[in-house]
Parts: C-alpha cells; sequence; structure tokens
C-alpha cells in the first residue's frame, strides 16, 4: 500500500470519514501529550534539573528519535494495535465505528487531564477500540484475543518491572555513592537525571509513538479495503513518525504542568539521585517491552517505578492516597473507556 504523503494527502481531502478519523487520532495523540508524555520529564523537573520548558522541547525531540528509530528496529507495537480488533470488511461502517472509538479516548483522557490524575492513554486507546469492534459485531467475535493477551502481559510487566526495577536501581545507586559527600554528587545526579529523562522520552516515543501511528495505519487500510490481520507490509513513513511527534509535543506544552505535578510532587518527594534511578528503572522497563512487540502503559512504568524508589527508604514516603486515585483510574480505564468507546459506536453508526 503507498503511504507517501502525497497519496495520504489525497486520501484525507477526498474522503471525509477518513479526515474525521485521522483528525481524532491527531485529537488522541495531542491528548497522550497532556498526560503520558510528561510523565517522562515529571521527575527531572521537580528536582529542578531542567525548566519546564527546556524539559518539554528535549521530550519532543527524544519523542521523535524514539517513534523514528524503534520502528526502524521492531515494529511489531504497531502491528499489535492493527491486529487487536477487527473492524470488518465493510469500510464505510468500519471507519465510523474507529472513528467513534476514537473519540471516545479524547473524551475520556481530557477528563483524566481535568482531574489531573495521569491515566494510560495505552489502555484508552485499546479499550475505546474493543468497545468499539464490539458494537460494531455485536459480540466478541470483533477481538483478537491472541493479540488482546499481550495487553494483560504488558499490564503485569509494567507495574512488577516498574516497581521492581525502581527499588533495585535506587538501592544499587545508594550504595554506590554511600561514601560521597552529597553536595559533590549534585551536578554529576543534574546532568544523570537529565540523561534518565532523554531516555525516557526517548522510550514514550518508542511505545505510544508505534501504538498511535499503528492507528492511523489502521484507518487507511480500512478505507482502501485491506485487512488488518495480514499485518504491516511496509515501512512506516518518516513524516508519519514526525507528525505523530510533533502533535504529542504540543500537547504537553498545553496541559504537561498539571501531571508534572502530580507524578513528580504529590506521590513521592523525590531528591535528584532517586529521580534518576526512577527514569533509568522505568525506560529499562518500557525497552524490554518494546523489543518483545507488548504495548504497555508508559504512565504505569513510570509512576511504579518512583514508588519503588520511594520504598528504599520506607513505605510511608509514599502518599498513598495519591496512588490510590491513580490505581483507580487505570482499574476503571478498561470498562469505562471501552463501554464509551461502545456507546459512541452505536450513536455513530445511527448517525452516520
Amino acid at each position: 500500500m503507498d503511504l507517501s504523503m502525497e497519496n495520504f494527502l489525497a486520501q484525507v481531502t477526498t474522503n471525509p470519514l477518513l479526515l474525521i478519523a485521522v483528525l481524532l487520532t491527531l485529537g488522541v495523540i495531542l491528548v497522550n501529550g497532556w498526560t503520558d508524555a510528561p510523565n517522562a520529564i515529571a521527575t527531572c523537573v521537580v528536582t529542578r534539573c531542567m525548566s519546564a520548558r527546556a524539559a518539554i522541547l528535549m521530550a519532543a525531540v527524544f519523542n521523535f528519535l524514539g517513534v523514528f528509530l524503534m520502528s526502524m528496529l521492531n515494529a511489531t507495537v504497531a502491528e499489535t494495535i492493527t491486529k487487536m480488533v477487527d473492524f470488518g470488511t465493510n469500510s464505510h461502517e468500519a471507519i465510523v465505528a474507529l472513528s467513534a472509538a476514537l473519540f471516545a479516548i479524547v473524551v475520556w483522557a481530557t477528563l483524566a487531564w481535568y482531574f489531573g490524575i495521569p491515566t494510560s492513554e495505552s489502555h484508552a486507546l485499546i479499550a475505546g477500540l474493543t468497545g468499539g469492534a464490539i458494537a460494531l459485531h455485536g459480540g466478541l467475535s470483533g477481538v483478537n484475543p491472541a493479540e488482546w493477551v499481550k495487553v494483560l502481559y504488558g499490564l503485569v510487566i509494567s507495574v512488577v518491572m516498574g516497581f521492581g526495577l525502581g527499588y533495585l536501581m535506587c538501592k544499587l545507586v545508594v550504595a554506590v555513592f554511600r561514601k560521597a559527600e552529597r553536595p559533590k554528587t549534585e551536578g554529576f545526579f543534574k546532568g544523570a537525571q537529565i540523561f534518565g529523562a532523554a531516555c525516557m522520552s526517548f522510550m514514550h516515543g518508542a511505545q505510544d509513538g508505534q501504538k498511535f501511528m499503528g492507528v492511523i495505519l489502521l484507518c487507511m487500510l480500512l478505507v482502501n479495503g485491506h485487512n488488518p490481520s495480514e499485518g504491516i507490509a511496509v515501512q512506516m513513513p518518516v513524516w508519519l513518525m514526525l507528525l505523530c511527534s510533533l502533535v504529542m509535543g504540543l500537547g504537553t506544552s498545553i496541559g504537561g504542568k498539571k501531571i508534572i505535578k502530580s507524578v513528580g510532587m504529590d506521590m513521592v518527594k523525590l531528591e535528584k539521585y532517586q529521580g534518576f534511578s526512577a527514569d533509568l528503572a522505568a525506560s529499562v522497563s518500557l525497552l524490554f517491552s518494546s523489543l518483545f512487540g507488548i504495548p504497555v502503559s508508559t504512565t504505569h512504568a513510570k509512576t511504579t517505578a518512583i514508588m519503588g524508589v520511594g520504598a528504599v527508604k520506607r513505605l510511608s514516603a509514599i502518599n498513598f492516597s495519591v496512588v490510590k486515585e491513580m490505581g483507580m483510574t487505570w482499574l476503571l480505564t478498561f470498562p469505562g473507556c471501552g463501554l464509551i468507546g461502545f456507546l459512541m459506536t452505536k450513536l455513530f453508526m445511527w448517525l452516520f
């Protein structure tokens, strides 16, 4: 299939349904920048290693690099998204259902941003698409269990690896620098934290950038009558990577500070060495998942890594009221966003 920018623009300008679906996808990416991308730079900002503006610019650059390089190495995360659900062979119905699912994701994520809760955009995306497919087929026949089970693997991996690696990484850093004078390590850990935030931004692009490219690819497959279950037979175009990265960076610049406060300040009071430990731990967790094509939540990986770091001193260092609030949001994302996706699909099918 031709994925050149010229062909894409020609189809978007002549197919109103495709235009709506693409605009909604870009809306989801923008909201992802509000709610997910700030997690990558939260610890770096609250420990005063970088200003929010500089950190946001850095996140935009490394988001792009993550999307570009990981797509060249391994695009299986994008493949998983395109094959997770079946929107049928009727291109009109399929694109209407996909648009409804994307609209549901924007609604859910905007509500989470409004309340300052770092919800998982990855899980909202998966839940919305699943709810739309179920509504379209009138049952679970529209869900591919072999691909969907990877979401459950990712949920366990992001939580267990995030917390465990955060704890172990912080323990290792404390052990290595136990004899060093704290003031003399400030400069080192400032640079180390910037490096860690860059790694997190890179891996955020590698994970979430691929997911959203997978959705735009799904849009194009559906309107051209292709079966997504056949997989991706082309290289992701650079223009698509750049588009996703720019929109994500714009979203971070609009609404990032609210999430930065929730993740980096309210949940655990962090020092520079702790922020570095959390960033590196979460990055390793995301790298492992990306290489094996498992779609995981960058929010889960980062926040559980911060919890693991906080647990090194004592469990009471973690603000469990904030953790509980986040946990409830994560638990409600699948049924909540899935239900909105289901209802919006029914409504869109009736309207269009």
